[in-house]
């Protein structure tokens, strides 16, 4: 298992470059630069074309592409991922604080999303064809089919605006510092992030479920008279679950993408608001640093996939 884990990470190396150069190239084709964030009807009656021109030379901005790209890299390799334009802090720190919140918001839609959808999606393969099924089974499709940013304001005008039950933003209560405070603003968007991955769990584990369930080791199982909760847990669920943990490795880069829009919409303070904000701000330093975060927690999430296999799976084994 260690040598297939250092292998994975040797074979991660040319894919994080290969993520740095498009990052790169990315934001080098994108319009403008960040000099032009500065020119506004005011800034242009005090600083003349020299200015700009300067301002440029200081940013690093004259210099030829490939020439910023390996300035880039090599203060990557160094552990620094620039200094932000706007919020003039280091970017390693913004995106530390950032990430932190992220994480709990992320974790907390991924663990809502497995803990409610492989027992449903158990419960409707057991049913299969009855209302329930039928119910759930329609209740996925909605929930797989609505982009996070409807479900978010519906969510928030539900249960924030009408019903009062909880709070409509933030992460903390002014003034308030406890554990339970954090609770109730995390409930929320938990919970709507929580809910396209719920819906596609469920559904996985039901159609995975169903597939095994009419294996002849589990017939014979149940034929031989052993309790249905036995044959369940032990014959079915386990062997069922592989598929499973491929989708929920797989869910990452989507509840990424899905944190970015709750977290605008909720005013959470994390890496989606965070990032957000660079983009309209053209604060680009920010924005390829959270790029180059978000593809590395892509590529970590895909070794700790292939790794849960072995514990779902024994018979799965890494040469």
């Amino acid at each position: 298992m260690g040598s297939y884990i250092l292998r994975r990470i040797l074979i991660n190396i040319p894919v994080l470059i290969v993520v740095t150069i498009l990052v790169f190239i990315l934001i080098e084709i994108a319009p403008g630069d960040m000099v032009d964030f500065f020119i506004t009807d005011e800034s242009e009656q005090y600083l003349t074309e020299a200015d700009y021109v300067a301002l440029r030379e200081k940013l690093g901005l004259n210099d030829p592409a490939p020439v910023r790209y390996i300035k880039w890299v090599g203060e990557l390799v160094q552990g620094n991922l620039g200094f932000s334009y706007i919020e003039a802090y280091p970017v390693s720190d913004l995106l530390w604080s950032s990430m932190k919140n992220s994480i709990l918001l992320m974790g907390a839609g991924l663990i809502m999303g497995i803990v409610f959808g492989i027992p449903l999606g158990i419960y409707t393969a057991l049913r299969q064809y009855s209302k329930a099924d039928f119910l759930l089974s329609g209740l996925s499709f909605v929930g797989l089919s609505m982009p996070a940013f409807i479900s978010g304001i519906i969510g928030m005008y539900i249960f924030a605006v009408k019903l009062n039950w909880v709070p409509a933003g933030g992460m903390r209560t002014p003034g308030e510092n406890n554990i339970w405070d954090l609770l109730h603003h995390l409930i929320l968007p938990g919970f709507i992030l929580a809910t396209m991955h719920m819906a596609r769990i469920m559904r996985y584990t039901r159609f995975s479920m169903l597939e095994v369930l009419n294996q002849d080791y589990v017939l014979t199982a149940t034929a031989k008279g052993m309790k249905r909760s036995v044959v369940i847990n032990r014959h079915a669920l386990r062997n069922a679950l592989l598929p499973v943990v491929t989708v929920i490795g797989l869910s990452i880069p989507q509840l990424i993408v899905g944190a970015v829009f709750l977290e605008t919409i909720y005013t959470w303070p994390g890496m989606g608001k965070l990032y957000y904000g660079a983009v309209v701000s053209r604060d680009y330093p920010v924005i390829m640093g959270a790029n180059l975060i978000i593809a590395i927690m892509v590529l970590a999430s895909n070794l700790l996939t292939d790794i849960a296999y072995s514990m779902v799976d024994p018979r799965i084994q890494y040469e």
